[in-house]
């Protein structure tokens, strides 16, 4: 996750997955501020709409709309108040501010410590060798299958040779189909970059929120509106994540850059994150219930949603909006969730960057995120849930680096870990520092100058950026790491799946999700915990830190059923 997943670097380099909601949440930070009218979305309980609008009333708070697919209502309150007077109806399951929640920022790998300045370029060194998916012990090219040539930056992505997502693997006899459509969730895609615009579906691409320059505070948040109605158009994508997150599911293979993990796919960009790389619930569920309703497939979902990292439904340290907020995420998401895998959209999320067991969190440091410095300590357990990561129904995917160790910062857990995949890990193999063990994928020129990472003549002016050039055309890429880079290698696997054994439908095809989970986790590769059942990392700008890995071979709390394989998948017959 990236803004889905945020990196923090200082005198430690930790990963974050970064997701926020509102803060003081529901109070906003202020006083002044927890006094002001505001919307909130109201989930009111099985069959109590009319006894939840009439709680609403007696409190001060109007019904401006609704939604019964979801069961909310969308009511005017005065501030905090309003919540508390919510809080002890049994009508209401749960009240969220409508604002923002959830941050995905990926990590840029060239901005960490050690990192050097100079930028790498298509005539670089070449990487070091990594395993292939023969390694992994999977087959070569099937028989009769013809093999492409490579991409021009083919020799960087360690990651498809690692899951079999080659000319001489998955590409050659299961590409993927235009008709099947992957849904995006998260800052955007960019659609016009030349690794992308042939595999974009610009009719379906929405963008399902609004800039907003200020925070409440006055604090600059996403900056000025690139666009007079501050609404940016559903080809644009102004953070970079998301279209990272695009471009390793499904890059074509056209001869320029790189090829994703599904090259003949259809990509919709879904967008839900603000430039800032926050979320709001509304647009969050607002994209998953259109990716139900317009025949999407499969959505990648590498953010979390919250201005908490673990919503707790009854936390004793928080208050009763507080707890009201939590619950609401977590019930409106879940909703969501539920309505979009029952109408054929397989669910796949980042598992999260905090290298946190999540059977056993016992703190949270970095909640509420919104407004910024409204951070406490909290005392979390098992009860308390990294949303969508740990909502049911949805595949979680944890983070391998080259020599598939799970990468330092990856969170992990028995229950949790359902897959595992290429995120990258710039440590990986030693102490140091090496940003090309990151996975390197399409970036937008926008964001990248915006950013300061690109000259004004184009020049990249870190490592982590790749300038390639063919024909006239240039093109930007980037490295990057993180569960947000991982969860795309596993749903480029599930768009494969889906290509071959989905059934005709009036939109496409369609594959319910349940057959596809059983045959990720059927064609993913094994990995057995460390020998001694944990693993100690030793990282140069870090503390070591010791992570415990639970479960056998078959399923573990590092890397779940196992790592995905492309080439697996396109060649077994279910």
């Amino acid at each position: 996750m990236n803004r889905g997943i945020r990196g923090l670097i200082g005198a430690a380099t930790t990963l974050t997955l970064a997701a926020t909601l509102t803060a003081g949440a529901l109070g906003g930070g202020t006083t002044a501020a927890a006094d002001q009218s505001r919307e909130y979305l109201v989930f009111y309980a099985d069959g109590a709409r009319d006894r939840a609008a009439r709680v609403i009333g007696a409190n001060g708070g109007t019904v401006l709309s609704g939604d019964t697919r979801l069961g909310y209502l969308v009511a005017d309150g005065p501030g905090a108040r309003f919540v508390e007077g919510l809080a002890g109806s049994d009508a209401v399951e749960g009240v969220s501010s409508d604002r923002r929640i959830g941050t995905a920022t990926a990590y840029s790998s060239g901005t960490a410590p050690g990192s050097g300045s100079g930028a790498a370029t298509s005539g670089g060194a070449a990487p070091v060798a990594f395993p292939s998916a023969d390694a992994l012990g999977q087959a070569g090219t099937p028989a009769g299958a013809v093999a492409t040539a490579p991409e021009p930056l083919a020799d960087r992505q360690w990651d498809m040779r690692l899951i079999g997502a080659t000319p001489r693997g998955s590409y050659a006899t299961a590409p993927g189909r235009k008709e099947v459509l992957v849904g995006v969730i998260d800052t955007g895609i960019d659609g016009r970059h030349p690794d992308i615009a042939p595999n974009f579906n610009r009719a379906l691409s929405r963008n399902f929120v609004t800039d907003r320059p200020k925070d409440p505070n006055g604090k600059i948040l996403d900056g000025p509106c690139e666009v007079a109605s501050c609404k940016d158009p559903a080809d644009r994508d102004d953070d970079g994540h998301g279209t990272h997150v695009a471009s390793t599911i499904a890059s074509p293979v056209n001869g320029v850059g790189i090829a994703g993990v599904a090259p003949k796919v259809s990509l919709v960009n879904l967008r839900a994150g603000q430039d800032s790389g926050l979320f709001f619930l509304k647009p969050s569920i607002e994209a998953l219930t259109y990716a139900a309703d317009n025949g999407i497939d499969v959505v990648n979902m590498s953010f979390y949603v919250d201005p908490w990292l673990f919503n707790c439904k009854a936390n004793p340290g928080d208050s009763k909006a507080e707890q009201l907020e939590q619950r609401g995420i977590v019930t409106g998401m879940q909703r969501a969730l539920d309505y979009a895998r029952k109408r054929g959209v397989t669910l796949i999320s980042a598992i999260g960057n905090g290298s946190t067991d999540l059977g056993r969190p016992d703190k949270d440091t970095s909640s509420p995120d919104y407004p910024k410095d409204a951070e406490r300590t909290r005392k979390v357990d098992n009860s308390c849930l990294n949303v969508p990561a740990e909502s049911k129904g949805v595949i979680s995917v944890s983070s391998v680096g080259p020599t598939t160790r799970k990468a330092y910062y990856s969170d992990y857990g028995l229950e949790q870990t359902d897959l595992s995949a290429p995120g990258g890990d710039e440590f990986d193999g030693g102490r140091t520092y090496d940003h090309t063990k990151g996975i390197l994928a399409a970036a937008p020129k926008d964001a990248l100058q915006a950013k300061g990472q690109i000259g004004a003549d184009g020049t990249p002016k870190d490592d982590s950026v790749v300038r390639e050039c063919v024909n006239g055309t240039c093109a930007y890429y980037q490295y990057l790491v993180g569960t947000s880079m991982a969860a795309p290698h596993a749903t480029g696997v599930a768009a494969i799946l889906i290509s071959r054994f989905g059934k005709k439908a009036k939109d496409g095809v369609t594959m319910a999700p349940g057959d596809v989970q059983r045959l990720l986790y059927a064609t993913a590769t094994e990995k057995a915990c460390p020998s001694q059942g944990a693993y100690t990392y030793k990282i140069d700008v870090l503390e070591d830190q010791t992570h415990r890995c639970e479960g056998s071979k078959a399923r573990n709390g590092f890397y779940g059923r196992g790592i995905v394989n492309a080439a697996a998948a396109a060649t077994t017959t279910r």
